[in-house]
């Protein structure tokens, strides 16, 4: 495996070494004793201990037959995979454009029951108007140089936000007030997006929250992220997408959600600060 240009990976694998380090801590064994139960040489033990060597998946479940902590391996196999497929750069996933971008995650989006979503810069994309997506996917294709298909990109967006609609679907929304004032497109496209906002909201599957500028925080301010069903994270940064599965690092993101869902306020305390962004516009 080579090794990642990310600081995100390489922290990934520095935590996964960790934690291999303690199980055999725990188990009461010395590296060289470990080495010799797993006819390695100890070197190799040093080396995956100390995140020079990414652990084979075969490695991490004899790693953890030898200390007696087969209870550990799906999570540390799960941690393993994630580091390595973790961090995609943005260049890679729109080399093509930002239509196939689109396209590539509505089988994820079409089989999840639970979204929890949370915004700290923009309106999220299952909300978002026409209008709003494309001024925002024209300015991504504008940053990144990407081939411009911004027209069929909305199109393939606006599709993949029907799963709003499907029967037993759960959407649990979460955006920053500042989202609310960050204009995007024109006064036009701001005002209709924000108005949209207020249709959704009556929508029985859409739980919307808006955290007030004036909240007490227990917690700072996120990136933006979006956890499936539990199971999955997709967090986005500026340079790059990041998919996270190792389930004892999604649910640090959705107890994230949880914590920042009870700062936020719903149903008349949020429109209520919907409408003052509306009137603020101009």
């Amino acid at each position: 495996m080579t090794e990642s240009p990310t600081a995100a990976v390489q922290a990934a694998r520095r935590q996964l070494a960790a934690r291999l380090r303690k199980i055999r801590t725990e188990a009461g064994l010395t590296a060289t004793e470990l080495a010799r139960r797993l006819d390695w040489y100890p070197s190799k033990v040093s080396r995956i201990e100390h995140a020079r060597t990414p652990p084979a998946i075969a490695d991490i479940r004899v790693w953890c037959a030898a200390c007696g902590a087969d209870n550990a391996v799906e999570d540390l196999v799960a941690s393993a995979q994630s580091a390595d497929s973790m961090y995609m750069e943005w260049r890679r996933l729109q080399k093509t454009g930002l239509r196939h971008l689109q396209e590539s995650r509505a089988e994820l989006y079409d089989r999840t029951r639970l979204f929890r979503v949370y915004c700290s810069t923009v309106i999220p994309g299952l909300l978002q108007t026409p209008a709003y997506a494309a001024a925002l996917l024209e300015s991504i294709s504008r940053f990144h140089n990407t081939p411009n298909d911004v027209t069929e990109a909305v199109e393939a967006r606006m599709k993949r936000s029907r799963v709003l609609y499907t029967n037993g679907n759960r959407f649990s929304v979460l955006v920053e007030e500042s989202v609310l004032q960050y204009q995007i497109g024109d006064t036009e496209t701001m005002a209709g997006q924000l108005g949209y906002l207020l249709t959704l909201m009556s929508l029985p599957s859409v739980s919307l929250g808006v955290i007030p500028f004036s909240a007490p925080r227990p917690t700072w301010p996120l990136e933006t992220f979006n956890v499936f069903d539990d199971a999955r994270v997709h967090v986005e940064l500026l340079s790059a997408a990041v998919k996270i599965t190792a389930p004892s690092e999604v649910e640090q993101y959705v107890r994230a959600s949880k914590t920042m869902a009870g700062m936020a306020v719903y149903g008349s305390a949020a429109r209520e600060l919907i409408t003052e962004a509306i009137t603020h516009l101009g």
